[in-house]
């Protein structure tokens, strides 16, 4: 068992390398000149990470103004009955909220409820499941799709 470990750990150290050491080579052989090429895809990157910011900062303000301004908890009050009574612990509600809004909210919701309850409790298990099941769902359309302009978003947030 440990020899298997030990040859996953020296290929996974080696994928890399290899990975872009068989891109130059292949670049090479088709004639492409490698870095001019990395280099113009840098640029693209770039300008889709700015153009990526003021929807990411307004989705993170807006989570900051729902958390700090007390709806959160009062949207866990109101609810509280109807989680009991089907046995959904309200003290898990901050992570059902948050998981499909952010992910960094959403670690610190995990982290301050671990703290609290501890990770071999129900609702620790509860909100670890919650976090490694679920995906931010609202941030990818918010962010991606407002990046590159697309308004209507029709059946996206439906199918997912």
């Amino acid at each position: 068992m440990t020899a298997f470990r030990d040859i996953v750990g020296i290929l996974s150290a080696l994928a890399i390398p290899a990975l872009m050491l068989f891109f130059l080579v292949y670049g090479a052989m088709k004639k492409v000149k490698v870095y001019e090429a990395a280099v113009e895809g840098a640029k693209e990157g770039f300008g889709v990470a700015v153009k990526i910011i003021p929807y990411l900062v307004l989705m993170l303000v807006a989570i900051a103004v729902f958390r700090a301004s007390g709806a959160l908890d009062v949207l866990i009050a109101v609810l509280r009955p109807v989680t009991t009574l089907i046995g959904f612990p309200p003290e898990a509600l901050p992570m059902a909220f948050m998981r499909p809004l952010s992910g960094s909210g959403s670690l610190g919701v995990m982290t301050e409820t671990m703290k609290v309850h501890g990770p071999d409790s129900f609702i620790g298990m509860l909100v670890s499941t919650l976090y490694g099941s679920t995906e931010t769902t609202f941030y990818v359309l918010a962010v991606y799709f407002g990046s590159v302009g697309i308004k209507n978003t029709r059946h996206a947030l439906p199918t997912v």
